[in-house]
């Protein structure tokens, strides 16, 4: 299994003065320990339902990172597409594959916070055909000149966007069933566009608050219609986005208790911590190891775990207790090379 960490994108009142040099020392740090890639969190509001803090821009940070790094990939867990415009987003892609060396993931999915549609001019019932026409025409910038396209939503008229890349970003997409939660903005189900939109991409990004049983059963719907669909020897990484916070010492409760702390920082109140500890890596080194393994046992071959910090002791943390005996240290593969 090849792993990546998240960037530390969120703001934090204590790091509004120094929170640029520290970005760029995590995410050097992450590179010298042999993590394969850095992901960033989109959020262009503050969603407050979920979230207790706010991210910097996910496409601007990424670049800024991208010139003090040479190895890792760079990858959007998600970007949300039905906010975007396809020239703007294309042009911003191009650039970013470029400058980096075509290190780019592209993850993409609907989003889910009303007020952020609302917030940009786009109503939340339109997401998933605005994501389609996004998705389409985005790809097609990405890779021809005189590009013309007619949808409900964006027209392209003989359109040329450049640089076009040699090898263009891998496309991965975020969605799937999660844990049912009365809190929760959707239902806990595979979305049959979701399901078409996963399996005619490149990977899939199983949700964070989807536990490893269910995990399963997306994976079998999507092994099985790409199957029906004549795809199963085409590459293609099962991924899994989550959260953790590891203790070494302490006992279980000293362990939560700071566990708890940790992640109250970044995840609201909305749901009840039997809920987090459900679907999130808490507990002691072993559980989170287990729940890893579990994961792994259930199709997943590229995990991307959040921090919660900017601490640099996370990632040696992560490298010594995930990293190590999960990951595939400084593999210089390309990300689209775990199966499914």
């Amino acid at each position: 299994m090849k792993v990546g960490v998240f960037l530390p994108s969120f703001l934090f009142a204590e790091n509004i003065q120094d929170g640029a040099e520290s970005l760029r020392a995590f995410a050097r740090r992450a590179e010298e320990l042999g993590f394969d890639s850095l992901w960033i969190t989109d959020h262009i509001v503050t969603a407050r339902r979920f979230y207790s803090t706010s991210w910097l821009d996910a496409i601007t940070t990424l670049s800024h990172v991208a010139a003090i790094t040479e190895r890792v990939q760079l990858g959007t867990s998600i970007l949300i597409l039905p906010l975007r415009q396809p020239a703007v987003l294309a042009k911003e892609i191009a650039t970013l594959h470029h400058l980096s060396g075509e290190r780019f993931i592209f993850g993409v999915g609907t989003g889910w916070y009303g007020p952020e549609f609302e917030a940009c001019g786009v109503h939340r019932s339109e997401r998933g055909s605005r994501t389609d026409e996004v998705l389409a025409c985005t790809s097609s910038l990405l890779r021809n000149d005189d590009v013309t396209y007619s949808g409900r939503y964006y027209q392209l008229d003989g359109v040329t966007v450049e640089p076009h890349p040699r090898r263009p970003p891998l496309v991965w997409v975020g969605g799937g069933r999660q844990l049912p939660h009365v809190s929760s903005p959707e239902e806990a189900r595979m979305n049959p566009r979701v399901l078409d939109r996963i399996v005619g991409s490149d990977g899939w990004i199983a949700r964070p608050t989807c536990p490893p049983e269910l995990i399963s059963v997306d994976a079998a719907e999507i092994r099985a219609l790409r199957s029906r669909l004549g795809k199963s020897s085409h590459p293609f990484t099962m991924a899994h986005e989550n959260f953790t916070w590891i203790e070494e010492t302490g006992t279980e409760e000293q362990i939560v208790g700071e566990q708890q702390r940790r992640f109250s920082r970044i995840v609201s109140d909305e749901r009840p911590w039997d809920y987090i500890s459900a679907v999130y890596l808490t507990g002691s080194i072993e559980q989170i190891q287990k729940s890893i393994q579990a994961r792994v046992d259930a199709g997943i071959s590229y995990l991307m775990l959040h921090t919660l910090s900017f601490d640099l002791h996370q990632l040696e943390l992560l490298s010594k207790y995930v990293l190590e005996p999960f990951g595939s240290a400084g593999s210089n593969a390309t990300a689209g090379d775990g199966g499914a």
